[in-house]
């Protein structure tokens, strides 16, 4: 049995007040802190980030959170090196840019300290990931299965019982009046999926 993890994404939390976000989401009960790295169209003299290497490296300096580095960009290769060299934990990269190279990709994420992660975006058949990660949960019991995206307490539950052990949940935590509770209450949906599967 995996350990439920919550994941707030940081995304959605006060950029002027970074590192003190941080640290409040980890006292709320905060497993991990979600960052995702997304490129927009792009303009003709510098890539369009919303967050990069520069903004982990400088949130590192204030903690010791696992540090679950999503990117959706066309060239996830391109940001391993800088990412491990700033302090990401965690790099999740999406299987649809890289069935290609995702050999070459998860080898240069382990040599540069990091845990690889492959993520789909919704209407991606399931069956692109098979050859990265095989049948998930009942074959690998102890990995990690990650949800992003509109979950929160009434959407929880959906998620646990289909085998997610780490929830990532933006508005629903930044959102509420007592992050702490909300982050309970979606630890303990997952604790009770598991026990009942």
């Amino acid at each position: 049995m995996v350990k439920p993890k919550i994941a707030p994404s940081m995304l959605s939390s006060d950029f002027a007040n970074l590192a003190s976000e941080a640290e409040r989401m980890i006292r709320c009960g905060a497993d991990w802190l979600h960052m995702d790295i997304m490129t927009f169209i792009q303009s003709h003299f510098v890539p369009n980030l919303t967050i990069g290497a520069p903004v982990i490296e400088s949130l590192r300096k204030h903690t010791k959170a696992y540090l679950d580095c999503h990117l959706m960009v066309t060239n996830p290769l391109d940001y391993v090196e800088p990412l491990g060299k700033a302090g990401a934990s965690g790099f999740t990269f999406h299987v649809e840019v890289s069935k290609d190279n995702w050999r070459e990709l998860v080898q240069k994420i382990k040599s540069n300290g990091m845990k690889p992660g492959v993520s789909l975006r919704p209407g991606t058949p399931i069956e692109e990931v098979y050859p990265l990660v095989r049948a998930l949960r009942k074959k690998y019991p102890s990995l990690d299965i990650e949800v992003d995206g509109g979950l929160g307490p009434s959407t929880i539950d959906l998620a646990a019982a289909a085998g997610a052990n780490c929830i990532v949940a933006g508005s629903s935590v930044f959102g509420a009046p007592d992050p702490a509770h909300v982050i309970s209450l979606m630890r303990t949906s997952m604790e009770n999926a598991q026990t009942i599967s």
